[in-house]
């Protein structure tokens, strides 16, 4: 709903240089005007481009690998089952910062209740940006809205996985990366305790922020030279 490349500049520009690969940044149509599953599609379309496309942008399509955080980590994971379940683009490695992967409608966290006021991101800011960006109620037991849905995760790519210990997300990302590795899926999984939903974005003022850009560099660039 909110945002837009602008507001991931430096973010991008962190990883490429951490990672030492370079990143096509995504911008895709935002609810309300544009509800679920749009941006969905958008971010897989983007994907399918790269691949087409690589040598205009002189990048290897055999070295794909997507990431994103929050609302964008719930878009990569969607992606990587969307390849997956369509026989798209081979997915290198997927990067998932503090990812938004449950539905109201099934999943209930503790850490969405102990992390719903106080920490940046809100438990009522959550429901609101829900209610606009999946307005059909059909719509929250549809897997690439909530990927912790989806009856089969084998087969995806290796995940690095942040979480943060004052996230209402926190319990979400952490179900996740222990369902992937259930079935088989190389995962890093990285909890920073004392950070809150969003931290990366704050390379200026915080080490965690810079240490999670290291982190996510790090499985980027193994994945990537692998």
């Amino acid at each position: 709903m909110l945002g837009g490349l602008e507001s991931y500049d430096g973010v991008c520009r962190a990883l490429s240089n951490v990672a030492d690969c370079a990143v096509l940044s995504v911008d895709y149509r935002l609810a309300p005007e544009h509800p679920f599953p749009a941006a969905v599609e958008d971010a897989y379309a983007a994907v399918e481009w790269a691949d087409r496309h690589a040598d205009r942008i002189n990048c290897d399509p055999d070295q794909i690998a997507i990431a994103g955080d929050s609302a964008g980590g719930n878009l990569a994971a969607a992606v990587s089952l969307m390849a997956r379940d369509r026989g798209g683009p081979e997915i290198a490695h997927q990067s998932l910062l503090y990812p938004a992967v449950a539905s109201p409608a099934v999943h209930d966290f503790p850490s969405h209740e102990e992390n719903a006021e106080g920490y940046l991101l809100e438990g009522a800011s959550v429901e609101w940006f829900l209610e606009r960006y999946v307005p059909n109620p059909v719509d929250h037991r549809n897997a690439y809205f909530a990927p912790l849905l989806a009856r089969d995760l084998s087969g995806l790519p290796p995940a690095t996985v942040l979480t943060a210990g004052f996230d209402p997300l926190r319990d979400e990302g952490r179900e996740y990366a222990d369902r992937l590795e259930s079935v088989g899926v190389p995962v890093e999984h990285h909890e920073y305790e004392g950070m809150i939903h969003g931290f990366v974005s704050l390379l200026d003022q915080l080490d965690a922020a810079r240490d999670g850009i290291e982190t996510v560099g790090e499985g980027l660039r193994e994945a990537l030279d692998s």
